[in-house]
């Protein structure tokens, strides 16, 4: 039905609008407007094969109707059936659409039609934050949803001071009082329909024992509402003295009816929604609006074997009186909807985007897809732990395994070999093939030979360690190994900041001080594999003894062995802790309590940290006038700590030709993971840097 105002005004407004019955169409009427066209659409028959049947007479006689009125926008309201046959006909004719209710979450076959308008219409009013947010959630456009609230309430907040008693009379009978009868609406759930039949007939058997005087609407055409009429009339409930049956009320006498009910029975939207304007009390049955946000007046009743559990639900709730719920509207929806559609700009494009979430391809035939499923396995022997990694072409770390690292030869390559096998099992699970094995250690290495030549105190039993060979005989894979300042350069050359340059260094802060060197693209090993011991450079003649033998190396002044021992003085001296710092009996003192202390004002604390930070600073002077690289990447967990120091040393001690040279932090979070995965996926891939 295509209406139109009869009285003139501003705008012309064209809705097309599905009437169910003669009632309906006499209340547009009765609302001053013209009806255009009339399209009767609903086949009889109250099952689901009929219901399909309207679906497609609508589809049928709707594009006649559509092509000769030429709408620019078409209003599309809820989650009928025959709402979707109008939404479904407008989108494939190029018309514009508004849904009403889109993004609610009730149950049965209602969510599914009604989202499917969502993806046809290009406009969306929503009554409540969730529905918007659904929206959302669904791709559709954030700058064509309106959060108005629901149009009903806003007739509905200003309904309840009519005069209601001469409504009440005369749908349930002279000797009625207000807050002493119930509204019963009860519909078919359409995919369960067997369940809501035996759901009715339990209510009405609820409602007899009860013994109040109710006002029974009959149900909905969804299929399943025959066989309920059948359990109505089965019960005698059109002749029963406390009950009327009832086709259809108008809207301005329906609200006046549920706003002075002493209940409201069912399982209609109505219950959920509109009624919470009022506070009357609910019993919401069944799941046919399972997801709705309702108020504090609703009480759900799931499901039920027999009448009991509804008729103690009818005790608990007859008779209250709730706050007023705005759950779903404030009584301005119109105006704003109005604003809304007069905001429309027809010239812009009719094809609707959709506002998708960035997702990674998954295209199996997609060479980058291929690429990112090739892995290698990285371990990474530390001074405390040891750590294996399957790791991407990318840099991702798809899964990591760490265990302390014992202090025995064997019982470390015991370990080494155990999670590897694991890892490898694991990454068939994870559609990772596995391309080598690199692994980044402490000490002296040769890369060629695969062997660990001597390693730092901090691993014990490591010299002359042949790592390749028991690795690769047990999983039959290649194997890389190199010193794992070596493998934070290769990681920053691969993932991090130094990617494409041609020449950069890395110096890693941590528990010792090491470095690698990228020159001409390549690392620099040395002709004894002792290149880039960037930790012993010496700062100082008369400094600090270094674990390496000598005195006054960076790591002497800067490590974290370095701080450590710093800590324990000023603590020893009681001269390390501050107001607002503790150390527990059983923690030892470390680094990290220097920084803090530091943090919080320790004067001495301060002075140690500037120490360290000038002594690292004046070995990065002495590599920029050695290497003069383009980059010095500072990585470790000391790094962030020492950057300004180091750079106000640049500029104070360096030749102005190299103080250009930018200092930065790393932002790889297992530097010596990456490196080592770094030397199996650059070498099987076979790609240049």
């Amino acid at each position: 039905i295509t209406m139109k105002k009869k009285k003139k005004c501003e705008h012309t407004l064209r809705v097309l609008f599905f009437s169910f019955s003669r009632n309906t169409y006499r209340m547009i009427e009765q609302d001053d407007f013209d009806i255009n066209t009339r399209l009767h659409t609903i086949v009889r028959g109250e099952d689901e094969a009929a219901m399909v049947e309207s679906v497609g007479l609508a589809l049928v006689k709707l594009p006649d109707v559509l092509n000769r009125l030429k709408p620019d926008i078409m209003i599309v309201h809820g989650d009928r059936f025959d709402a979707l046959a109008l939404a479904t006909s407008a989108a494939l004719m190029n018309i514009r659409i508004l849904h009403i209710e889109g993004g609610e979450v009730s149950g049965t076959i209602d969510d599914s039609i009604r989202h499917a308008i969502t993806k046809l219409a290009h406009y969306h009013v929503c009554c409540t934050r969730s529905a918007e947010q659904h929206l959302i959630s669904m791709c559709e456009d954030h700058d064509r949803i309106l959060l108005a609230g629901c149009p009903s309430y806003d007739k509905l907040l200003s309904a309840k001071n009519k005069d209601y008693m001469s409504i009440i009379r005369m749908w349930l009978g002279d000797d009625v009082k207000c807050k002493d009868y119930i509204v019963a609406l009860q519909h078919p759930v359409t995919t369960d329909i067997k369940h809501s039949i035996k759901m009715f007939e339990l209510t009405l058997d609820a409602l007899i024992s009860f013994n109040k005087r109710t006002l029974v609407l009959f149900p909905n055409i969804d299929a399943g509402s025959k066989e309920m009429v059948r359990v109505m009339r089965k019960k005698g409930i059109e002749h029963h003295p406390n009950f009327r049956a009832v086709k259809h009320v108008p809207f301005d006498q329906f609200i006046q009816l549920v706003a002075h009910a002493g209940c409201m029975i069912g399982n209609s939207s109505c219950g959920v929604r509109e009624v919470g304007a009022f506070g009357t009390p609910v019993i919401n049955l069944g799941t046919r609006q399972i997801g709705r946000e309702t108020g504090e007046n609703v009480l759900h009743v799931r499901d039920a074997d027999t009448q009991d559990k509804i008729l103690q639900a009818l005790h608990l709730q007859f008779g209250k009186q709730y706050p007023c719920s705005k759950i779903y509207g404030d009584g301005n929806a119109v105006p704003r909807i109005l604003k809304f559609l007069k905001s429309i700009d027809l010239q812009e494009p009719l094809q609707k985007k959709f506002c998708f979430p960035p997702v990674k391809e998954n295209i199996s035939q997609d060479i980058d897809h291929i690429l990112e499923t090739l892995s290698a396995l990285a371990v990474d022997l530390g001074g405390t732990n040891l750590r294996v990694a399957i790791v991407s072409m990318k840099g991702e770390i798809v899964k990591k395994y760490t265990q302390f690292n014992p202090k025995t030869y064997e019982e470390r390559i015991n370990l080494i070999l155990q999670m590897c096998v694991e890892a490898a099992a694991e990454a068939v699970k994870l559609n990772c093939r596995i391309l080598g094995v690199g692994i980044s250690t402490g000490g002296r290495v040769n890369p060629q030979e695969g062997i660990v030549l001597h390693s730092t105190k901090l691993i014990q039993e490591w010299n002359s360690v042949d790592l390749r060979t028991p690795l690769s005989d047990t999983l039959h894979l290649p194997v890389w190994v190199d010193n794992d300042g070596n493998c934070a350069a290769m990681a920053e050359r691969k993932f991090g900041q130094g990617k494409g340059l041609e020449n950069f260094v890395t110096l890693i802060t941590g528990t010792g001080i090491g470095g690698g060197i990228i020159h001409q693209h390549e690392l620099i090993h040395g002709s004894s594999f002792c290149a880039a011991e960037l930790g012993h450079l010496v700062v100082s003649l008369d400094g600090p003894d270094c674990s390496c033998g000598s005195h006054g190396c960076i790591e002497a002044y800067a490590s974290g062995m370095a701080l450590q021992r710093e800590a324990k003085k000023l603590h020893d001296e009681d001269l390390l802790l501050v107001e607002g710092m503790s150390v527990p009996k059983d923690e030892a003192v470390g680094a990290l309590h220097l920084i803090q202390a530091a943090k919080l004002g320790n004067a001495k604390a301060q002075s140690i940290l500037r120490t360290a930070g000038t002594a690292l600073g004046l070995g990065v002077v002495n590599i920029l006038h050695t290497m003069n690289p383009s980059l010095v990447i500072l990585s470790g967990v000391l790094a962030s700590h020492y950057i300004h120091i180091v750079k106000d040393v640049i500029r104070q001690q360096a030749l102005s030709s190299v103080q250009d040279v930018d200092v930065v932090v790393s932002d790889l979070v297992d530097p010596a993971l990456l490196g080592a995965a770094s030397m199996v996926l650059d070498y099987t891939t076979r790609r240049i840097h």
